[in-house]
Order: structure tokens, then sequence, then C-alpha cells
């Protein structure tokens, strides 16, 4: 049983699922506590489903990579046929589940996140470029979309600038796991930034993305969808992002880019930008529930 679950990558999960709640939470109208439940479940089982999939897509790499090589592919304890069938049967059975008991346009979204994440992102981008972190993170970014879908029926502005600060945050926090499991990812073959451009140019990257998220977090309040707690919130938590990335940025490197101290940093950075995106997805529904 436990394996079984580790296929769906539930720590992942845990923050896709969140922000599909604060998606539902803040979208005007109102959705039966039922029906809001089977959403978020839906949200939850695609992206297990997702998961599932790409453990049974990316097997062959995960055997070499010290940070996956014991996944339940790869160590032998699931078939791979299983975990496939296992995917998609979880896949199709949520997308449906959310047509029937919630509503067409949150299926759709839903839909269009799965198969993004596994042809799109999986299958194509992630073996085949470095800016696979930068178009794949779409595939994240999808689950406060759906979650104002469940309620609304539509897709509209918020939304979207939800969906823009989750996909601008993907590369920095990504970025930050690469620099410190580069080795992995070099010998997988994978081209993660810092195995093609070095770890001196990934550093400039995470650097120059957070600077685009900073502003971008604040859009809610300049559009007067939110009011100064989450403004204020957004503030201080861009403020300790880039304190993060900044010594990330400013750790020493060699002539090839790689550190020449530990990857403490990065993987401080990796942490923090965690605690930000919950934190941050946290105040806006606190402001819009406390009007």
């Amino acid at each position: 049983m436990r394996d079984w679950i580790a296929l769906l990558k539930p720590r992942v999960m845990t923050l896709v699922v969140f922000t599909g709640l604060i998606g539902l939470i803040v979208a005007p109208g109102h959705l039966h506590p039922v029906l809001g439940f089977t959403a978020i479940l839906c949200i939850a089982v695609a992206a297990g489903a997702c998961g599932a999939i790409n453990m049974w897509y990316d097997r062959d790499i995960d055997a070499v990579m010290r940070r996956t090589r014991n996944r339940p592919i790869p160590a032998g304890r699931i078939a791979p046929n299983a975990a496939l069938g296992y995917g998609i049967t979880l896949a199709a059975g949520s997308v449906v589940m959310m047509g029937l008991a919630v509503n067409l346009a949150a299926a759709s979204v839903l839909a269009l996140s799965i198969g993004f994440y596994v042809f799109v992102y999986t299958m194509w981008l992630k073996r085949r470029t470095p800016q696979n972190i930068v178009i794949g993170g779409a595939a994240g970014a999808f689950p406060p979309v759906i979650g104002w879908a469940a309620v609304t029926g539509s897709v509209d502005l918020i939304p979207l600038v939800l969906f823009g600060i989750v996909f601008i945050w993907t590369p920095p926090h990504f970025w930050s796991l690469a620099l410190w499991a580069n080795e992995d990812y070099r010998r997988a073959g994978v081209p993660m930034l810092p195995v093609v451009a070095g770890a001196k140019e990934t550093r400039k990257q995470i650097v120059l993305y957070t600077l685009l998220l900073v502003p971008l977090s604040l859009a809610p309040w300049m559009l007067g969808f939110s009011g100064m707690i989450y403004a204020a919130s957004a503030a201080v938590l861009g403020a300790g992002f880039l304190a993060a990335v900044w010594r990330v940025a400013t750790d020493r490197q060699d002539a090839a880019g790689v550190s020449l101290t530990n990857d403490a940093p990065a993987r401080a950075a990796f942490k923090f930008s965690i605690l930000y995106l919950f934190a941050l997805f946290a105040a806006l529904a606190v402001d819009r529930l406390a009007g």
C-alpha cells in the first residue's frame, strides 16, 4: 500500500491540492461543501495520476538517480505496466467525476492539465530542452484555475493571474532543487539548466525569475481583488524569497560554474520556495474571508 501511495507523489500533490483549494475558496459564488470536496478530491487524484504516469515513463532515469532510485518501479516493487494502468485509470476517473459531479468547465481544465503534464512536460520537454521546467511549469499552475472553475463554471482574469504566479514561481523553485541534484541529472542525461548551462547561469536565472515573481504576486491587490492583508504578506514573503535566492546567487563558483562551498543555499531556497507559495495563497484566502 505504501508503494502505491508513493506512486502518487503525495508531497507534490499536497501543494497542488492546496492551490486548487485556494482557487475554490476565493472564487465568487457558492459551491455545496460536498461538491467542493469532490472537486478537490478530483484535483488530488488527477495530480496523483500524473505522478504515477511520470514514474512509469521516467523509470529508466529514476533507476540511475540517487534521489529516485528507490521509487517503487525502479526498485522492482511495482511492475511498470501496473503503474501505467493505475495512472490512466485515476486520470480518466478524476476527469469523468469532475464533469459529472461539478461542471464541464472544471473537468475540461483538469483534463488539459493532465495532458499537459504527461505529454508536453514528461514525454516531450523533460529530456529535450533545459527550458523543460519553464514551459512544463504550466502543468502545475492549473489547480487554482480548476478550483475557480469548479465554483463559477468559467475562467476569468483572477485565476489566470494565480496561474501566472505559480507559473513564474516554478523555475526558481525547481532550479534550486536542480542545483543540488545536479550530478543526478547529469548522470541520467536529463538536460536541466545546471547540467546544460552550468550553476552560474542557473543562479542568474533563479534571480531573474524571482524578480519577476515578486511584482506579479502583488497583481491580485493591484487589480482590486484583495486587500492590505494579502499585499503586506506578498511583500514580506517576496522579500524573504529574494533574500534566499540572493544567497544562492552569491555562493562561490569556480570557472565551470560549480559551487566551491556546498549546496546549503540552494537547499534553503528550495525549501523556502515551498513555504512561500503555501503562505502566499493562504494569505489570499485569509484576506478574502476577512472581507
